[in-house]
């Protein structure tokens, strides 16, 4: 049902130097949108955005930060603070230009006021016009067994989205979040092209209540150091952080001065939507999500490539949702219509996926549930199928029968504490309420030389994730991907045949969402 050669065909176009990286609001913008539309319209799908058309604009604003300085100092102590090196520097609220001078830094823990878990790591003193210093991840990440942030497993709390809309909330100047690698999951390489280009995001009504003037990142050394001339002792202070007793810890005499332009100007990126009607009840809805875009034109690597062609991430997704759609649209024509969008501006926070949860083509009361692809598996077949944030809905069930069937158990995201339930398009949906599924493969290679198979994925979390060195290769083996599309496909096409509501299950935080929109389901 699913061809290798289409798969490896599809991700080798998407993810060739011509596309640039696929960065959006680009050149390489349109010559995605025509071949996405092209291979759409080729497996029997209609154009599903809005007014007939193949694609959903999505307006956003974009930052462009340029000449940054800094500096850094406690007391004597000062030091001049290099871009991209020791820190990034960024901010997505609209202005010419971010000047803050010997504005006082405050530890803040985790940066985090959840009341619903008696935590509140501000204890209700003032915030405003002060830098926040603030911890990757959440208290459970160093001790699971606190069990404050259901363990081991990040919440949204642990997001660096999170830290900036908080710090927002409490009136702050700007955020430090200290970099470590363990708890952030990637290395100071990946925060550094992540942050070194435009940011973006969604039009606001009122931005400034929700976006402070800087984000930034610092590297776990220079922190250490900062808190040492403060007289601190960093890693006292992190297991400190741990407690719901825990209060804010100024750094006494520590200043930073942060200076850098900003280009703010409106762009409109473009989410590519395609829709195969259904039959009996065309205005229930099935979806299939995956982002187009990657990270652009960069700064050089060692080897000068400048072109972030994010083939596994995620021009494999991509092709993926193409060949589901040909998958569908070859079938029998299903009761209930299939959406397949694929998302613009991931990179950039979830925002086109964000765009579409705010501003639905199709009402998310009726949308009966969704299956994201995002970087697959293309090293071969492994023994789990991978439910991101298993225990969510009943869509687990469906995904174990159909797994079952290839001799698979389904089990949990091998590493949790990453945070991969809030990283992808699923999110924005989910969090609204619409029952979403991202599963993929895990566990051990099944075929051999499987010592070769894992040293290529452990290779490419290690060094290719987000580098330029995300690109094609004719080697790579697809069946294990093949098997996660047979298991998504059999499940949607199930429930396109059906009568069923996926639910959330008791105690997920999305379901009382869905419930208010229950008298839409019949």
């Amino acid at each position: 049902m699913f061809d290798a050669e289409r798969l490896s065909e599809h991700v080798r176009i998407l993810s060739d130097d011509s596309f640039e990286g696929r960065g959006i609001a680009t050149p390489a913008e349109d010559k995605v949108i025509r071949y996405l539309s092209e291979q759409y319209a080729a497996a029997g799908f209609q154009p599903g955005g809005p007014n007939g058309a193949w694609t959903q604009d999505v307006v956003l604003n974009r930052f462009t930060v340029s000449h940054p300085s800094a500096t850094l100092s406690v007391g004597d102590w000062s030091q001049a603070i290099r871009p991209g090196q020791d820190m990034v520097f960024s901010t997505r609220l609209p202005g010419s230009k971010v000047d803050l001078r010997d504005a006082p830094l405050v530890f803040v823990g985790y940066g985090i006021k959840a009341p619903e878990r008696q935590w509140d790591d501000f204890k209700g003193q003032d915030m405003r016009g002060k830098i926040l210093v603030v911890l990757v991840n959440d208290a459970d990440f160093e001790e699971p067994s606190l069990n404050t942030f259901n363990g081991r497993a990040m919440t949204y709390y642990g997001r660096w989205t999170y830290k900036y809309e908080e710090a927002a909330r409490q009136g702050a100047a700007g955020v430090i979040i200290v970099h470590e690698a363990a708890p952030a999951s990637y290395g100071w390489a990946t925060v550094n092209n992540s942050w070194s280009g435009p940011q973006f995001d969604i039009l606001r009504q009122n931005a400034a209540a929700e976006r402070i003037p800087m984000e930034s990142w610092m590297q776990r050394d220079l922190a250490v150091e900062m808190f040492r001339h403060a007289g601190l002792d960093f890693e006292a202070l992190k297991v400190q952080a741990r407690s719901r007793d825990f209060q804010p810890v100024p750094l006494t005499g520590a200043k930073l001065s942060a200076r850098f332009d900003v280009a703010s100007e409106q762009i409109t990126t473009h989410n590519v939507i395609a829709r195969l009607p259904g039959t009996t009840h065309p205005d229930e809805t099935i979806l299939y999500t995956g982002h187009w875009d990657h990270i652009g034109i960069g700064d050089a690597d060692a080897n000068g490539d400048r072109i972030f062609n994010g083939a596994i991430d995620n021009a494999s997704g991509t092709a993926g949702v193409l060949e589901l759609a040909r998958a569908f649209g070859r079938g029998p024509r299903p009761e209930r219509s299939i959406v397949m969008i694929s998302f613009t501006a991931e990179e950039s926070g979830l925002l086109g996926s964000e765009f579409y949860a705010a501003n639905p083509v199709y009402p998310l009361a009726t949308t009966v549930a969704g299956f994201n692809l995002d970087a697959m598996n293309v090293y071969g077949r492994v023994e789990n199928l991978q439910v991101v944030g298993m225990g969510q809905s009943n869509l687990d069930e469906r995904l174990q029968a159909a797994a079952a069937l290839q001799g698979r158990p389904i089990t949990a995201e091998a590493n949790p504490a990453a945070g991969s339930y809030f990283r992808s398009d699923h999110f924005p949906l989910a969090k609204r309420g619409v029952p979403m599924a991202y599963a993929d493969g895990g566990g051990a290679f099944r075929d051999e030389p499987k010592a070769e198979r894992e040293a290529a994925s452990s290779d490419y979390g290690a060094r290719r994730y987000h580098q330029a060195d995300d690109e094609w290769s004719p080697d790579w083996d697809y069946s294990g991907m093949i098997e996660d599309l047979t298991v998504v496909y059999a499940v949607g096409l199930d429930l396109a045949n059906s009568r069923d509501w996926p639910a959330w299950k008791p105690g997920s935080e999305f379901g009382p969402m869905r419930e208010r929109s229950a008298a839409s389901r019949r």
